[in-house]
Parts: structure tokens; C-alpha cells; sequence
């Protein structure tokens, strides 16, 4: 239970340096854009994340 746990994260913590790391001015400009959107808009990107990877998660499993 734990290793597919840590190795979740694993997967998630590289996904997520993916960006950073091979365009720097795209995540930022990505990042400054985020810091301008309402709140509301960012629990609905948020929820609408969390709903997609259930159903891969459902789809896989």
C-alpha cells in the first residue's frame, strides 16, 4: 500500500518538475496568470483535477 502510494507521488512530483524544468518563461508566465485569477475559478480547476484523475483512476483500476 505505501510503495504505490510513494511511487504516486514520485510520478507526481516528476509530471510536475516536467514544466519547470523544460521551459522556465512558459511556467511562469503559466504561474503569473494563476495569481490572477478569482478564487472561484481556482477551486473549479482544482475540483475539475481532482475529478479527472478519479476516473483514471476508475479506468485503470
Amino acid at each position: 500500500m505505501w510503495e504505490n502510494f510513494l511511487n504516486a507521488v514520485a510520478l507526481m512530483l516528476i509530471l510536475e518538475g516536467m514544466l519547470p524544468f523544460l521551459s522556465p518563461q512558459t511556467w511562469r508566465e503559466a504561474f503569473r496568470r494563476l495569481t490572477e485569477i478569482n478564487d472561484n475559478q481556482i477551486r473549479f480547476i482544482g475540483l475539475t483535477s481532482m475529478l479527472a484523475g478519479l476516473l483514471v483512476l476508475l479506468i485503470v483500476s
